[in-house]
């Protein structure tokens, strides 16, 4: 390798990706990228929608925090709202996200209260989202215990899940569920655990969303995802990492261009969003930062044509 090539990549933020990964299935496109209201929980709400129309893109996942949405205070009125501010800019909500994991949500919580008011967050957030024109809510499994027995506490994050799909379900909305990293939770952190909570729950409109970073820091890779859950890989959240904390692209050290094919090459046709969190310094002025993730990602994807 030469210099030149090292440094090439370096500045693309890509790894080599050897052709077979490219040139079967659909490629990536820049049009199924977007960004959130993630780093923008600082700001008003319409400065996201006004910065991603200016960065092109089409779609939005939207998070559900306070003040921008907040699930338990939100009405029907204030969620149509917020779908006319992104559609006045030219972008649909895809996906609604509500909080779950800063705040005191756990639908597999041993205590009654907080798992019944879990389910109940989740059911008003299945209805918030019809109302802000989106087809996908996003769900995370919980945590048991430290230290008590797995499957209770995974038998409580079955019900809860087949309970809150159900009625996404009769909404007409899918869901989708997404693995996350072990210090978040103690139930689904691998593809295997994905693919067991799906079988055990066995609700059709339940899909699973594949985190760049959770995969990563659980060992799994794309092929793995698709492997085994194959077009119940709905969704994707695309961040850098090093190979935890959800970075923006350049930061980390995940292979971009790679992960990009890869997602390809299984014709992964779902909507991808840039999940930018980070420190918490990405708040103090998220445009530029989610501008050039977008732009690394644009690179990548012509390098994966190219190759």
């Amino acid at each position: 390798m030469t210099d030149a090539t090292t440094e090439s990549r370096a500045a693309s933020g890509t790894d080599a990706v050897p052709r077979a990964h490219v040139i079967a299935g659909t490629p990536i496109t820049l049009g199924q990228v977007t960004g959130s209201n993630f780093a923008y929980q600082h700001r008003p709400l319409v400065e996201c929608f006004d910065d991603l129309a200016e960065l092109g893109r089409t779609h939005v996942e939207l998070w559900g925090i306070a003040p921008h949405l907040h699930v338990p205070w939100a009405s029907d009125a204030e969620a149509r709202c917020i779908r006319r501010l992104a559609a006045d800019r030219g972008l649909s909500i895809v996906c609604f996200t509500p909080e779950q994991v800063m705040y005191p949500v756990n639908v597999a919580s041993p205590d009654t209260r907080l798992r019944a008011a879990s389910v109940t967050m989740f059911r008003r957030a299945a209805e918030l989202t019809g109302e802000l024109g989106a087809t996908r809510l996003f769900l995370t499994p919980g945590r048991g215990l430290e230290g008590a027995p797995r499957d209770e506490a995974w038998q409580r994050s079955v019900d809860a899940i087949g309970e809150i799909a159900g009625y996404a379900g009769a909404l007409g909305l899918d869901c989708v569920l997404e693995p996350l990293q072990r210090v978040e939770s103690n139930l689904v952190n691998t593809v295997g655990d994905a693919a067991r909570m799906l079988a055990d729950v066995a609700a059709p409109n339940l899909g699973v969303a594949l985190d760049t970073v959770a995969i990563s820091v659980a060992g799994d890779d794309v092929d793995a995802y698709f492997d085994r859950l194959g077009e119940r890989v709905r969704h994707v959240h695309l961040i850098d990492g090093a190979p935890a904390g959800h970075l923006a692209w350049g930061e980390g050290e995940l292979p971009l261009a790679r992960i990009l094919a890869d997602l390809g090459r299984h014709s992964y046709a779902g909507p991808i969003t840039v999940e930018l969190f980070g420190d918490g310094s990405y708040s103090l002025d998220p445009k530029p930062v989610l501008a050039r993730s977008l732009a690394m990602i644009e690179a990548a994807l012509e390098t994966s044509a190219t190759t």
